[in-house]
């Protein structure tokens, strides 16, 4: 059954649990920033954990489906609707969060890269991102009967829990004291490789530059307008800017939902 794509909305791309394992050729893992949404998202159509679901930020596409199906649009809220053939779901701009994941029963149909469908928009791998005209198909990814019940939307906000390192090191005191005493603001430079944040300048205890080293999803980069940067699932696998924290991967789904002009605070965890 295929799909037509009405309006792409600002960013939808084709997400799966991405390609972990590959960061010693480059390859960052990719997949569904906000984890937890996908991952509802599939339970409630009674897909395969893994199938392929469309990630859109800030606006939704608008879809045409040629024949019915099941669908979950799945992000800081939850709606399950009854999709009958020649309706167009019209997603529109995100009332609350940046993501929002559509869910299809059966799931979709992507070619696959390194074990995945996912779309990188870093590297490039995987499918390009959707494109107003674009006909996608759905597949046959279904692992059971659909959830019964919606789930309640889920609360935004509030502090990420970071652990600090590897290199909190190379900051002073102040400056450790400073990242969680601060409330920081999204900027509007933020997408699936990182989100820039905005606030009290963090200072280096030292002079000296760090050698590239490798990173990982939720790291919490320095760069020398001491600004930070929160490296999202697109992030490059190696940086040369020292990680003062890197945000507990339990949070990082509620990270993916930070949208331009949000609030954050982060919590060291012991």
């Amino acid at each position: 059954m295929t799909v037509e794509v009405l309006s792409a909305g600002a960013l939808t791309t084709l997400q799966d649990r991405g390609r972990p394992g590959f960061a010693h050729l480059g390859v960052p893992p990719s997949g569904a920033v906000d984890r937890e949404a996908y991952e509802l998202g599939n339970r409630l159509v009674g897909n395969e954990s893994g199938a392929v679901a469309l990630e859109a930020t800030l606006v939704g596409p608008s879809l045409r489906f040629r024949a019915p199906a099941l669908v979950a649009l799945v992000g800081a809220d939850v709606v399950v609707a009854a999709v009958g053939a020649g309706e167009v779901l019209d997603v529109g701009p995100l009332q609350r969060g940046a993501r929002v994941y559509i869910c299809a029963r059966g799931g979709f149909s992507a070619p696959m890269t390194l074990g995945s469908c996912s779309t990188d928009i870093l590297t490039g791998l995987g499918p390009s991102p959707l494109r107003d005209g674009d006909m996608v198909r759905l597949a046959d990814a279904v692992a059971g009967e659909p959830l019964r019940g919606t789930p309640p939307g889920r609360e935004l906000g509030g502090e990420l829990r970071l652990m600090l390192g590897p290199r909190a090191d190379w900051f002073t005191t102040e400056a450790v004291n400073t990242l969680v005493a601060a409330t920081w603001t999204v900027m509007p430079a933020a997408n699936r490789v990182g989100i820039r944040l905005e606030g009290a300048e963090l200072a280096l205890a030292r002079d000296d530059q760090l050698l590239s080293e490798g990173v990982v999803t939720g790291a919490l980069q320095i760069p020398p307008s001491g600004q930070p940067i929160l490296l999202l699932n697109d992030h490059p696998t190696t940086g040369g800017y020292p990680v003062i924290g890197v945000v507990c991967s339990e949070d990082c789904s509620r990270a993916a939902q930070l949208r331009p002009g949000d609030a954050v605070r982060f919590r060291i965890e012991p």
